[in-house]
């Protein structure tokens, strides 16, 4: 089986004032390169400069410690709604994995 053609690549569009495109457009030009190249090169050192920023670590530990919140909050939500009926299911699904070796022969 083959794999999908932009596996693991995500397609950017962008709008671009006429003046900054035809500079863009030129730089690349002199450079040799594709806007596409030229373009991922502008976002990666978008990144690296981001990165090297001194609140940078800060600000990204607050948005883990957020999407943590978040994602408590609905697992709460989630259980709240279906937490009896998911607790009752768990002993059985453990019995019928016990009896399901018990016909194959194995102990428990």
């Amino acid at each position: 089986m083959t794999e999908p053609r932009n596996s693991g690549v995500k397609t950017l569009g962008i709008k671009v004032p006429d003046s900054l495109h035809a500079q863009f457009t030129l730089v690349a030009q002199l450079d040799g390169i594709s806007l596409g190249d030229a373009a991922l090169r502008a976002v990666e050192l978008y990144v690296e400069t981001k990165r090297s920023e001194p609140d940078f670590a800060a600000r990204a530990q607050a948005a883990l410690e957020e999407i943590e919140r978040e994602a408590a909050a609905r697992r709460g939500a989630i259980q709240g709604l279906f937490g009896e009926a998911a607790s009752a299911a768990e002993p059985a699904a453990a019995d019928t994995t016990e009896r399901r070796g018990r016909r194959r022969g194995e102990q428990s």
